[in-house]
């Protein structure tokens, strides 16, 4: 429908140029500007590298065009390159430019202002070091019966449903040519994740779609019958995501679809809620004891849990109950509030959570004072999308990083912030067929798969020019910030890591574990007395 509109505009247009033509007595060049559009418009419409051409043939370019001005406005021509709402110019140039595996080299000197407040770097090395390989991975779940290989960059939670058919189907097999896993989010495994058989995260949020009993409770049977699939590598309880934390939501009846009723696990011509907590546990250790069940059922795979941090008692009341009941997760991920989502209230993705910075360092160290850090893994995820992210993520305290709206930008992604609205026209984040049909998967698949190596190309050449060997080492010395013109701090300096052991011996000189460390419960979320006193007083 869309195509015989703009072929409409486009004979009308050229109506009209020919009549003008015509009375300027020079009709053919009417018919010269009519045969090249329509030979573009075609052109457009039949090639499968441009989703944005095959949806908006002819006016895709004026938008390709007007980009190559230059930074003059918004977006694309009023801000600068750097500017990041919510990824400049520049990061989606780089994302581009590997996906398609085309030349990320940079001309003159760096756009960055190098002495201005919370510019980063990694310091180098005069002896630089020779890595042997950019495949970089952590065995996740050492302990467990079907332990994992993961590689430290790997796509983060989307859903079906949140995205194309065709969008998942791409994702999922540029994981199975790169190697890395595909986080299925909380939407369950459709049959598009399946077709291609990349290595799968399964995550379960609090509407435990997938394994969901008629009144929407867990159910263990349902939860077997996916989770032992060989294709399903570990099982992410989702607590909390960095965008919309607490939140929950709702999709209405209408959009229920046959494919998302089989996906989920709802029945068609009713809401499908997600509910804003879980009812498979209300404490610390109840959560743990179901991380527990959920790894046994699913025939030992790694499991662990994914959260956002919020009140910093209940992320307490979590570690406390790991070292009392010594139940440990095989992994931890924390969601940053800078992390991306579908859709959610302005004043949720604006104004609630805590940064991925600040929320990595807090598991990072309570983990280190309580001496488990090396007992299990962390990922983090926030706004990652280069080699300089993932080092510098890792250098606080992760073990691997994943990346959403990353890979989006590899499969085509614009960023028109169109995604709430099921009109995102590169047919990414959208169920309208007439769009995401045009998303030609083995093309993105491989851009997918480009995007990975080549930033974890990238990722070997910036630790070889610190002189280190795997992103392992890498650490908070190796980071550098500026403060003001005239100060730089080490990471190490700013974050002021624990000892391991600490929290054990003594209680950390840190305001966040001074003030709710103690008081902190593993048997219950609940805010603290003191804290509900002073709340009551209001004698903060």
């Amino acid at each position: 429908m869309r195509h015989a509109t703009y072929y409409t505009c486009l004979l009308l247009f050229a109506v009209a140029l020919g009549l003008a033509a015509w009375q300027g007595g020079g009709w053919w060049v009417a018919v010269v500007v009519f045969g090249l559009l329509s030979a573009l418009g075609t052109s457009d419409v039949m090639q499968k590298r441009s989703t944005l051409r095959r949806n908006y043939p002819i006016l895709a370019h004026f938008r390709f065009g007007l980009e190559s001005i230059g930074p003059e406005m918004r977006q694309y021509f009023i801000e600068s390159d750097t500017a990041e709402t919510p990824f400049s110019r520049d990061q989606r140039a780089l994302v581009y430019q590997r996906s398609k595996a085309i030349n990320d080299t940079r001309p003159f000197g760096t756009l960055q202002d190098v002495y201005g407040a919370d510019y980063e770097w990694i310091n180098h090395s005069l002896l630089p070091a020779h890595p042997e390989s950019h495949n970089f991975r952590i065995m996740i779940g050492e302990n467990s019966a079907q332990p994992y290989s993961a590689s430290v960059f790997n796509i983060s939670a989307m859903s079906f449903g949140a995205l194309s058919a065709n969008a998942i189907r791409a994702l999922n097999q540029g994981a199975k040519l790169g190697g890395f896993y595909h986080d299925t989010g909380e939407g369950s495994i459709s049959p598009y994740h399946r077709e291609n058989g990349g290595d799968l995260v399964w995550e379960i949020g609090s509407g435990y779609f997938g394994c969901r009993d008629d009144k929407g409770g867990f159910d263990l049977e349902k939860f077997i019958a996916n989770a032992r699939d060989p294709q399903v590598k570990m099982i992410e309880i989702k607590l909390s995501q960095g965008a919309k934390p607490g939140h929950g939501g709702v999709l209405p009846a209408a959009k229920v679809s046959a494919e998302i009723s089989a996906t989920r696990g709802v029945p068609m011509g009713v809401d499908c809620v997600s509910p804003a907590q879980h009812s498979a546990f209300r404490t610390p250790i109840e959560l743990l004891q179901f991380v527990a069940r959920l790894r046994e059922a699913s025939g030992g795979k790694p499991t662990g849990f994914k959260l956002a941090i919020g009140h910093p008692w209940e992320w307490f009341g979590i570690a406390k109950a790991m070292h009392e009941t010594g139940i440990l997760p095989d992994f931890i991920v924390v969601d940053g509030a800078e992390g991306g989502t579908g859709a959610a209230p302005a004043e949720f993705v604006d104004h609630v959570g805590v940064p991925m910075h600040e929320a990595l360092m807090l598991v990072h160290n309570t983990l280190v004072g309580l001496d488990l850090r090396g007992s299990l893994r962390v990922g983090a995820a926030g706004r990652i999308t280069s080699a300089f992210d993932i080092a510098r993520t890792m250098a606080m305290g992760a073990d691997w990083c994943n990346a959403a709206r990353g890979f989006m930008f590899a499969l085509g992604c614009i960023q028109s912030q169109s995604c709430h609205t099921d009109r995102c026209p590169t047919g990414v984040a959208t169920q309208d067929p007439s769009r995401w049909r045009h998303l030609d998967v083995p093309d993105k698949a491989t851009r997918v798969a480009h995007f990975h190596q080549n930033t974890l190309k990238a990722l070997r050449d910036l630790l070889a020019a610190a002189g280190l060997e795997h992103p392992g080492q890498v650490g908070p010395e190796h980071i550098l910030r500026r403060i003001s013109q005239i100060e730089v701090r080490s990471l190490a300096a700013i974050y002021r890591f624990l000892e391991p052991g600490d929290l054990l011996r003594k209680l950390p000189d840190h305001a966040v574990f001074r003030d709710f460390w103690a008081e902190a419960r593993s048997d219950s979320f609940a805010p603290p007395d003191r804290v509900r006193r002073m709340r009551d007083s209001k004698a903060w």
